[in-house]
């Protein structure tokens, strides 16, 4: 059988996440955040005001981790939580201007990780390896969100 690395997929896609986040968590030692902090951070500089609950489904970590990491964050200045105007319950999760500051520098940091991992990779390959990531993407999504109704209405003709 001839193989045409296909087989390897999923073991190269963890790996180059592996490595760019290892790569990037060293770059930005020095910013005084941990990783989860860095991702709540950009979740929350890239939609401020969003949801905690909602927080959590992103993150895609249990609600009480990200009321715990929401805390360190707010004391030390990083978010301020408010209440949702329509919803006491509910907790809006907001970037302070310390966020704001650090997310910029978090964007060049990244930035230069990506243009370090893509070295000898051309301009070319960079745009097909977008649309190729961003095709798995739309797939899995379609996917998981067919095996979603299939399971509601699985659900609902019990």
């Amino acid at each position: 059988m001839v193989s045409d690395g296909i087989d390897r997929l999923g073991f190269l896609i963890h790996d180059v996440q592996r490595l760019i986040r290892k790569r990037f968590e060293a770059r930005a030692s020095g910013l005084g955040l941990s990783s989860a902090q860095w991702r709540l951070l950009v979740r929350v500089a890239k939609e401020a005001g969003v949801a905690q609950a909602r927080l959590a489904e992103l993150l895609e970590i249990e609600p009480i981790s990200v009321s715990r990491l929401v805390d360190r964050m707010e004391e030390g200045g990083w978010i301020e939580r408010r209440q949702d105007a329509t919803d006491r319950r509910v907790r809006m999760i907001f970037p302070t201007e310390k966020a704001n500051a650090a997310y910029a520098d978090v964007k060049s940091l990244a930035g230069e990780v990506y243009e370090e991992s893509l070295t000898g990779v051309s301009a070319e390959e960079r745009r097909v390896l977008i649309r190729v990531l961003d095709a798995i993407v739309q797939n899995l999504t379609d996917a998981e969100t067919s095996l979603e109704k299939m399971k509601n209405t699985e659900g609902a003709a019990a």
